[in-house]
């Protein structure tokens, strides 16, 4: 048992400030652990979001030592034997308060997504799937909804103005899951662009860097639907089609084998 100092932010909305706590640590504990003990015997009143402890949940993301992490899986044998450990909460979503974020915004982007929109008249068990699809869709859904990846993003971050028309890494993955699905008739491209801000998007992968699911976000996602949406903006042959009356019109699905596809394990 040995004791470790931990300056853990402690206000509401309005005003706040770090707070320094001497905190007993054992061995093979995570940050978690010790914030529970620090309720437990110091600050009873500390407010701290948790559900799984087993990094599963997502509830738990907080910034330590400056970086987005969940508190259940930071251990602390990874920091140095003299290091104190500070906690803070997500800096882009407004604090309820101390370590307790306000991230309904993420359930409002939820909820424009247009959901799954299978063939006419079709039923479960009209299809089968390719095991490269099944694959690519079991990555996307791996997500724990922890909102690391939009927190981290600097275009919702750093530019508050960008709340209304950009969706973050999360939801466009979502997008991206759907418009990559083989029996999905919609054609999200558009959408994508225009509604969810995906030009926003410079592929910067620290998305990527910091989701506890290890989901190759910028790569896997966001860059494919970024190469869908030029194809469907620039392609010659499709731009020569809805002039030549080919298509009914832009936002027209295109066939199944005229769509922009991606090859390759990433994609």
């Amino acid at each position: 048992m040995t004791k470790r100092t931990f300056h853990v932010w402690r206000g509401d909305g309005g005003a706040g400030s770090l707070a320094a706590y001497e905190v007993e640590v054992n061995e093979g504990e995570v940050v978690l652990d010790v914030l529970h003990r620090l309720q437990a015997t110091q600050a009873p009143d500390l407010a701290v979001r948790w559900n799984c402890k087993a990094g599963k949940c997502g509830s738990c993301s907080m910034e330590i030592n400056g970086r987005p992490r969940l508190a259940c899986m930071a251990r602390m044998s990874t920091f140095g034997p003299d290091e104190s450990v500070t906690v803070t909460p997500m800096r882009t979503f407004p604090v309820i308060r101390d370590l307790v974020c306000d991230v309904s915004y993420n359930y409002q982007k939820a909820r424009e997504i247009p959901s799954f929109t299978p063939p006419p008249g079709s039923a479960p068990g009209d299809f089968r799937m390719r095991q490269a699809d099944v694959q690519r869709m079991q990555e996307f859904r791996k997500c724990i909804e922890c909102f690391l990846c939009q927190n981290v993003c600097h275009v919702i971050r750093d530019h508050e103005e960008n709340k209304e028309s950009f969706s973050g890494p999360r939801f466009l993955m979502r997008v991206a899951e759907l418009e990559m699905h083989p029996e999905d008739t919609a054609d999200r491209r558009a959408i994508a662009q225009d509604e969810f801000g995906l030009g926003y998007c410079n592929i910067t992968k620290c998305c990527t860097e910091v989701c506890p699911e290890h989901i190759r976000i910028t790569d896997n996602a966001l860059i494919p639907l970024k190469e869908r949406v030029a194809d469907r903006k620039y392609d010659p042959l499709v731009w020569l089609g809805s002039k030549i009356g080919l298509r009914k019109g832009a936002d027209t699905p295109l066939p199944p084998n005229t769509r922009a596809t991606t090859t390759g394990p990433e994609q």
